[in-house]
C-alpha cells in the first residue's frame, strides 16, 4: 500500500509526539506499507498522486485543506494529534475518527478492509467569466462562500435556481453540505433554528443536497423567518455577478476572484472524498452532536 502522511507542522510538543507515535506504528508495517511524509506546508499536488491512502495528521483545517488536493478514489484517514478528550484546548476533530493512541489498531483495519468508508459530498463551483474563460473551483468539504471582496460592501448578483430568478443584495451566499453544517453554517444561522434547518433533509438527501444560506437581504425582500434566504436543495445554482470584484472560498481556503457579469454556478455534486472511520459512520456522527 502506498500511503502518504501530511501532518500539522507547529512548534508544539504534543504534535510532535504523535507525529512520532505515527511514524513508529507505520516502521512496524513496513512490509506491507510504503510511506512518505509531507508537512502541509509543503506538500505540493503531484503528491497526492498514486496513493492508496492519505493520512492526514493534525485537525479538522488540516484535513480540509489537505482534502482538496485528494481525488475520489483515494482513501482519506484522519488522525486527531490533539484530541480534546483529554485536554480541553484539543481539537475537536469532528472528521478524524483516529488518534495516536488507537492508530495501530485503526491501521490494521484499513489493511484488513475493515474500516468503514464513508463517501462524502463535495461543493464545487464552475466561474464563468466575460472573456470566456472557465475555472472550477477545488472541491470543498464543509462550505464555499460567494461574496463580494469588499466586506463593507453589499454582494450583489442575479441567482437562479430551477424555475426561480430573483434579484439579492446580501452579505454573500453560504453553501453548506450535510456534513458541514457545524463549521459555518451553525454559526451564521440564527440562533436556536439548527434543528429547523435539519428538518429540512432527508438521510437519501445528504449525498447531493446542500443548504444555500444568506442574511441581510433589504427589509421588503425578508420573509417572516429571522433568515433572509435559505434552501435545501440538489439544484444548482446559478449566480451572475453585480459585483465589481468577488470571489469565491471552498473551505475558508484558497480564493478565486471574479468580476461583475461573470456567472458562478454552484452544486454539492463535486468529486466525492472517501473518508475512513473506525467506530462510527459520519452519519451516527452527526446525529450524535445534534
Amino acid at each position: 500500500m502506498h500511503v502518504l502522511l501530511v501532518y500539522k507542522k507547529t512548534h508544539e510538543e504534543v504534535h510532535d509526539r504523535a507525529l512520532l507515535s505515527l511514524q513508529e506504528a507505520l516502521q512496524e508495517r513496513a512490509d506491507v506499507v510504503h510511506t512518505e511524509i509531507r508537512p502541509r506546508e509543503r506538500v505540493r499536488r503531484a503528491d497526492f498522486l498514486g496513493r492508496d491512502l492519505v493520512i492526514v495528521l493534525g485537525g479538522d483545517g488540516t484535513l480540509t485543506s489537505i482534502s482538496h488536493n485528494i481525488d475520489d478514489q483515494t482513501m482519506v484517514m484522519g488522525v486527531n494529534s490533539h484530541p480534546r478528550d483529554g485536554d480541553p484546548e484539543g481539537s475537536v476533530g469532528f472528521y478524524m475518527d483516529s488518534d495516536p493512541a488507537t492508530f495501530k489498531q485503526d491501521l490494521d483495519r484499513v489493511l484488513e478492509g475493515s474500516a468503514i468508508v464513508n463517501r462524502l459530498p463535495r461543493l464545487q463551483a464552475i466561474i464563468d467569466t466575460t472573456s470566456g474563460n472557465r475555472y472550477t473551483t477545488d472541491p470543498a468539504l464543509n462550505d464555499l462562500l460567494v461574496a463580494n471582496t469588499h466586506q463593507y460592501a453589499p454582494s450583489k448578483y442575479l441567482m437562479r435556481r430551477g424555475t426561480s430568478t430573483v434579484v439579492q443584495s446580501s452579505s454573500g451566499l453560504l453553501f453548506a453540505t450535510w456534513y458541514g453544517q457545524h463549521a459555518w453554517l451553525s454559526h451564521a444561522a440564527p440562533e436556536g433554528h439548527m434543528n429547523e434547518l435539519r428538518a429540512m433533509a432527508t438521510r437519501e438527501e445528504r449525498t447531493d443536497h446542500c443548504f444555500v444560506f444568506a442574511r441581510d437581504l433589504p427589509r421588503n425582500e425578508r420573509t417572516a423567518r429571522p433568515w433572509a434566504h435559505l434552501a435545501w436543495t440538489s439544484d444548482q445554482t446559478v449566480v451572475v455577478s453585480d459585483m465589481h470584484r468577488g470571489y469565491v472560498v471552498p473551505d475558508g481556503w484558497d480564493e478565486v476572484h471574479f468580476n461583475r457579469g461573470a456567472t458562478v454556478t454552484v452544486d454539492a455534486k463535486g468529486p466525492v472524498l472517501t473518508l475512513l472511520t473506525f467506530r462510527q459512520t459520519m452519519d451516527e456522527k452527526v446525529e450524535r452532536i445534534g
